[in-house]
């Protein structure tokens, strides 16, 4: 879009009031109409028509003692309503569970983001000794068993765009075209099992959840002591239950 296109379909209001909210969302403390003016770069003649707009639609708070303003939480309410992530949470949550008793694993549920894979929730087991993964962890995505499974399943578009971010591939070709070799592998047999490149001792195993090339898809995973997996046998019942379970989550998302 040129700038005259912009121009004609330029809403001066919502700009401002975009523009409060967003910077709003940034400070941590309430602020005065004068700071929120000199904050966007307006005059606080500018802001005020459109502050009292926000608080009488609930998404500002004014104080009375103070005069500042501040987020009220009828944006969180809203992003709730329509998170994909929460859907996917709801779905999975129950079956993960049953797998993390079923197994005597603890699992946990890996999804992209800011170029790694971050676990959004947990299901722990009830044995005496297991492995936990803190929620809100961050692994990168070209070593982590997770990441692997994400990048894997990623669209090509995706896919590149998220290797490109990886400083350990970006510069180095040769790298690189192994990684890509390594994921078509993962793509196909639908699953990962390696060594977690952390922890001496334990092994990952991660199944996709969700459809390859979605917009929407996470890796479900169980990080367990090798001393928990004495036989292939084992490994292999760790492999079945976590594509059993996946494919449980996958079913619930598709409707």
């Amino acid at each position: 879009m040129n700038d005259k296109s912009k121009a004609k379909y330029a809403v001066p209001a919502l700009d401002k009031g975009l523009d409060i909210l967003e910077f709003l969302a940034l400070n941590n403390a309430p602020c005065t109409q004068s700071e929120i003016a000199s904050g966007i770069s307006r005059t606080p003649n500018e802001v005020y028509r459109v502050l009292v707009g926000l608080e009488k639609r609930g998404y500002l708070v004014r104080s009375l003692e103070s005069g500042r303003y501040c987020l009220s939480l009828k944006l969180y309410n809203l992003s709730r309503s329509i998170s994909p992530m929460d859907n996917v949470l709801q779905s999975a949550l129950p079956h993960m569970e049953d797998l993390a008793v079923n197994s005597g694993q603890s699992c946990h549920l890996s999804m992209l983001y800011q170029s790694q894979a971050m676990v959004v929730v947990q299901a722990r087991s009830k044995s005496p000794m297991h492995l936990s993964i803190a929620e809100g962890a961050l692994f990168t995505l070209s070593s982590s068993s997770a990441g692997k499974v994400l990048l894997s399943n990623s669209n090509d578009e995706v896919r590149q765009m998220l290797i490109e971010h990886d400083e350990t591939y970006s510069a180095y070709e040769n790298e690189c075209h192994q990684l890509l070799n390594e994921l078509d592998l993962i793509k196909e047999q639908g699953y990962l099992v390696q060594n977690n490149p952390l922890i001496a001792g334990v092994h990952d195993f991660s199944v996709l959840i969700g459809k390859p090339n979605a917009k929407l898809i996470a890796a479900l995973t169980i990080s367990s002591f090798d001393s928990a997996l004495n036989t292939s046998s084992n490994k292999q019942c760790v492999i079945d239950e976590l594509k059993s379970t996946a494919q449980k989550i996958t079913s619930l998302l598709a409707r």
